[in-house]
């Protein structure tokens, strides 16, 4: 989602703006600009479309300087994308600049008591009407206008601001849309700058000191302080809870690979093996710091499973082996539905909410609304400190590192580990599992990584598939139990990456409707791995075949003599464990996805309309 950039300090501001925007261009976003204090003025570029393009404005600006600058790039919610409707915004006084992330839910109401100020608007945004507000409150104290702004609004927020009457100071806020503050000190002495972003990734070149800012906090950050002031104006220093940012600059960069989403993929045995063993220690599961007792997980009555997008998919993979291993009932709900249905928790319900940032708006909704009735949160976060993770009870990390490419892959496979590694940890704690069965299913988990590293060595097999079938235009995905929540992720990986339009469903559905759709040449994948109900899927598969299908079949080498009769391509998974198979099968899929992408020349690390943390409903 869109990106927030800031900084003051004693060097040109521009160069840092704009390699902090580059950082973040992975969000996804379709304008980009920034503002900077310059001849006591404040002056504002910005462009629509790819970052090159304000890059290429700034560059006839050759005596451009600035102590201080905001930057932002935008994904659009008010307003089409377009020059005038990017950020920053200025006031009509072109004395405040503003860069948001979030929404603004009451800019209609606001905006025409502002007109009736007097106030002329240029653009369709909800954000142009908080630059306008922080000016009509302005009269000589930014702090408190800016104070009497938020009190004002009403929505989701994270702000960066200056003014030309103070260009000492750069004001941000954050209200449910990230926002963390950096500083240079104790890294750099020689320098006096501070940073904010909405994301680590900006900052990794000039500091691993972040400060991550509160709810409905306000920080004045100076190039060599930084105060920050609660709702009730108590005065805080931050200084003490400082963290070190633990991501290295290398990984997230390339390498030698044309896309983050490749780079990925093939990190996938690397970050499996580090989540695995950070909670697998001597053969036996151990959860630091998780804190949960015994007595609450036997009084356990429900599970939830909570989120969006992959997380939801890994989340319809979690109800499976949750309910097989341990007979707890779990319902798997989109985190946008959930929060709107009245759910029924109370204090015998367990909600896991699942998201790679812990940014997610509707995620977090969904979990405040759950706590409010009740339940306690387990989260599964990659991201520490993050909102999700400091409002849950309990939290589990994963190990995925930096993920840049939009869709995706590594993280994916990282929360299905830890879905596994938690289901066994509770059938350990309820005693409903014997140690020869554990351990069992233990080794058969220190296998993953071996596992994907044998198919990724196939990857060009796949490439030769996508190949046939790249100019379709749209593709079905079927499989049963495990494999249809499978195929629900292989299916939007497709959809996401190449804009293949594709549809997975459960294969015992088609002849309820889908199959009307089969005709000559129509794509079917198919996930065949749940051995007891091999010979159903290939009675679907004579279906879809007799209807003129192309058949693309995904299983394991022991079917390879039944599934050879019918299917037109075929890509071999190691054995595993049932429970265990889907962090397998899916690697085809990210592949498949990936090559058929790149065929029909997709900008496969940014969607075109996908960001990669979704901050707004």
């Amino acid at each position: 989602m869109c990106g927030i950039i800031g900084y003051i300090g004693e060097d040109n501001a521009l160069p840092f703006l704009l390699e902090g925007l580059e950082k973040m261009e992975y969000r996804g976003y379709d304008s980009s600009g920034i503002s900077v204090m310059s001849e006591n003025k404040i002056k504002t570029y910005k462009k629509c479309g790819r970052l090159e393009a304000l890059k290429n404005t700034l560059a006839s600006e050759n005596t451009l300087v600035s102590s201080i600058g905001i930057g932002h790039t935008r994904w659009a919610t008010h307003g089409k994308p377009s020059d005038i409707n990017s950020h920053p915004h200025v006031s009509q006084s072109g004395k405040i600049s503003v860069v948001h992330n979030g929404i603004i839910e009451n800019y209609i109401s606001l905006k025409n008591f502002l007109v009736e100020k007097g106030y002329k608007f240029i653009s369709d945004t909800d954000t142009e009407v908080v630059a306008q507000l922080i000016d009509f409150h302005y009269d000589g104290d930014l702090l408190k206008a800016v104070q009497k702004t938020v009190s004002d609004l009403e929505g989701s927020y994270a702000l960066g601001i200056i003014c030309s009457d103070e260009p000492d100071k750069i004001i941000a806020v954050k209200k449910d849309s990230p926002l963390i503050i950096g500083t240079n000190y104790g890294e750099n002495k020689d320098k006096s700058e501070n940073y904010i972003a909405s994301d680590i990734m900006a900052l990794l070149l000039r500091t691993r000191k972040i400060y991550r800012l509160q709810e409905n906090n306000i920080a004045v950050i100076k190039k060599n302080s930084i105060v920050v002031y609660t709702p009730e104006e108590k005065i805080l220093n931050p200084e003490k809870d400082f963290e070190l940012a633990n991501w290295d600059i290398e990984s997230s960069g390339k390498g030698n690979y044309e896309h983050f989403m490749m780079k990925e993929i093939m990190e996938q045995p690397e970050v499996i093996s580090k989540t695995l063993t950070s909670k697998i220690k001597n053969g036996e599961i151990s959860f630091e710091h998780l804190n949960i007792s015994d007595e609450y997980l036997k009084n356990i009555s429900k599970i939830y499973i909570v989120a969006c997008g992959s997380a939801a998919n890994a989340g319809l993979v979690g109800r499976y082996i949750i309910e097989k291993l341990l007979k707890i009932p779990v319902e798997v709900e989109l985190a946008s539905e959930f929060r709107y249905k009245e759910p029924l928790v109370d204090k015998t319900t367990l909600v896991i909410v699942i998201s790679q940032s812990g940014e997610t708006a509707d995620s977090l909704a969904a979990l405040r609304e759950a706590k409010k009735q009740g339940a306690k949160i387990l989260s599964i976060v990659n991201v520490r400190g993050s909102s999700i993770a400091n409002e849950s009870d309990y939290v589990i990390y994963t190990s995925a590192g930096p993920e840049i490419a939009v869709a995706t892959t590594k993280a994916y496979s990282c929360q299905l580990c830890i879905i596994y590694i938690f289901s066994l940890f509770l059938a350990d704690k309820l005693n409903i599992m014997d140690s020869s069965d554990m351990s069992k299913y233990i080794n058969k988990l220190a296998s993953l990584s071996d596992k994907i590293q044998e198919i990724l060595l196939k990857k060009e097999q796949i490439m030769e598939i996508a190949k046939k079938y790249k100019d379709n235009k749209y593709a079905f995905f079927i499989g049963r139990t495990l494999d249809y929540a499978v195929c629900m992720e292989g299916s939007l990986k497709l959809k996401e990456v190449s804009y293949i339009h594709s549809e997975a469903y459960a294969a015992g559905e088609l002849k309820h409707g889908p199959i009307s759709l089969i005709e000559n040449g129509t794509l079917v994948i198919a996930l065949l791995t749940q051995d007891k109900l091999f010979d159903k899927m290939v009675s679907n598969l004579r279906e879809v075949k007799a209807r003129g299908a192309k058949i693309f079949a995904v299983t394991t080498i022991d079917h390879k003599e039944k599934i050879s009769q019918i299917a037109d391509d075929i890509f071999y998974i190691p054995n595993s464990l049932s429970e265990f198979s889907p962090s397998l099968s899916v690697i085809p899929f990210q592949i498949f996805s990936y090559y058929s992408a790149l065929l029909r020349n997709c900008d496969i690390d940014k969607p075109r309309n996908l960001a990669k943390s979704v901050t707004v409903e």
